[in-house]
């Protein structure tokens, strides 16, 4: 700074002693004249200088108020120290309501990132097949509830968890059930199920699912099916693809992920959804779907947490009817009380439902099957029941509308001999009060 200034005092000085130079070399008579004119000349100079320093002044004032208005339209800044006030009381009783219930036995007190929070797809209400595969499998085997069509399968383990491997060249299974000859999926149904998808690129990336057994059922079921790629899904001549991947090749994926498939089926109405994103929407579908195949085209691609089920009745006629709503859509991690992403269909329906109908109350209710303790399971639901109330609050259902509780093992509606039993009494009742 001490520079500048230095090198400005010198350019001034320099020009002091030009104009003196210039006065002694003038003519006497001339300075009279020369002065006037540079008296004017400066006069207009600084004229010139004051009005670009006083618009200067003005456009910063102006942009300073634009600024500032556009500041309150993103409500970056408030209008008054009132409002500030209100803010920041609001944060706090909502930092202090909402619950996270991505952690355990949601206990913690921090604000909730509702995922799928438009995530519409509900479960069938009674489940017919469930295969996730079970712990008791054994490595290297065949998988127990499954019956082999072509190719190769069998029980593998990732990041310590059991699931259906296809080997190379991949394959084809279905389901092992009594009487797979027969149309064994009802008229409205839904399937669930995960798979893999490698990091890496492949041309053979693509698993196909069938609605027929294609091994009891040749030729019975409906003829199409639909393509699951990391990047999309594909039935018939519907292509979509999930939002983000649709400048991708099919089958390329930046990272290495499991990926969500759930499939809706109402009396000719189908649709398919990948994650929280529903892609094929088929108003009228010809045809009738009888049974359930699944095919990997190569190796490294796994499979879990397989569930269909049927039947479906709208969470408001339920609560008429029955004066409760029974949901086993609703999905948590093993031995805890964390929801999995794909709970919030049910959630987002049971949401809607409160909404509309302002008078409603529930006790949201958690079961268990039979596995572990009775006291842990009692633990357990009662964990569960809170963790889906929280969620509820956090999404703006006042907590005065709800309250929870839990039951473990106590109340079966179904047997707990069957994977699909156990299936059924895995749940969570909406009991109105």
């Amino acid at each position: 700074m001490k520079t500048a200034k230095r090198k400005i005092s010198t350019k001034v000085l320099f020009k002091l002693l030009l104009t003196l130079c210039m006065l002694i070399a003038i003519p006497q008579g001339s300075n009279a004249q020369f002065f006037k004119k540079l008296k004017e000349k400066a006069s207009k100079k600084i004229k010139q200088e004051a009005e670009k320093r006083s618009e200067r002044r003005m456009n910063k004032k102006i942009e300073k108020e634009f600024d500032q208005a556009e500041d309150v339209i993103d409500g970056k800044t408030k209008k008054n120290d009132k409002e500030v006030d209100a803010k920041k009381a609001n944060n706090k009783k909502n930092d202090e309501t909402n619950v996270d219930a991505d952690q355990e036995n949601s206990t913690a007190t921090k604000k909730l990132n509702v995922v799928w929070s438009k995530f519409d797809f509900v479960p069938g209400d009674t489940v017919i097949f469930e295969d996730s595969p079970s712990t008791k499998e054994e490595n290297g085997e065949f998988p127990s509830r499954w019956d082999l069509y072509k190719g190769s399968a069998e029980i593998g383990e990732v990041d310590g968890e059991p699931v259906i491997i296809f080997l190379e060249g991949g394959g084809s299974i279905v389901p092992y059930i009594k009487k797979s000859d027969e149309d064994y999926l009802p008229e409205i149904f839904t399937i669930e199920f995960d798979v893999w998808f490698e990091k890496k690129y492949s041309t053979a990336c693509r698993y196909y699912i069938h609605f027929e057994d294609q091994k009891n059922q040749w030729n019975k079921g409906l003829n199409q099916y639909l393509t699951v790629t990391p990047t999309g899904l594909q039935f018939a001549k519907t292509n979509k693809r999930y939002p983000g991947t649709e400048n991708l090749n099919w089958c390329v994926e930046p990272i290495g992920k499991w990926r969500h498939i759930s499939i809706a089926y109402t009396k000719g109405e189908f649709k398919a959804y990948m994650d929280d994103t529903r892609l094929i929407n088929i108003p009228h579908l010809e045809g009738n779907p009888w049974g359930f195949t699944i095919k990997g085209e190569t190796n490294k691609m796994y499979l879990k947490n397989i569930r269909i089920a049927k039947g479906g009745v709208k969470y408001y006629d339920r609560v008429l009817s029955e004066g409760k709503i029974i949901v086993n859509g609703i999905k948590f991690d093993t031995n805890k009380a964390t929801l999995k992403a794909e709970s919030m269909g049910p959630i987002n329906k049971i949401y809607q439902l409160m909404e509309k109908n302002t008078d409603l109350k529930f006790s949201v209710e958690g079961h268990t099957d039979s596995d572990g303790g009775v006291e842990a399971n009692m633990t357990l639901s009662k964990a569960r029941g809170k963790s889906v109330m929280d969620k509820l609050v956090s999404m703006g259902i006042a907590a005065s509308r709800l309250k929870y509780n839990g039951f473990g093992e106590s109340k079966p509606i179904d047997n707990n001999s069957t994977p699909e039993g156990k299936a059924n009494n895995r749940r969570v009742e909406f009991v109105k009060f």
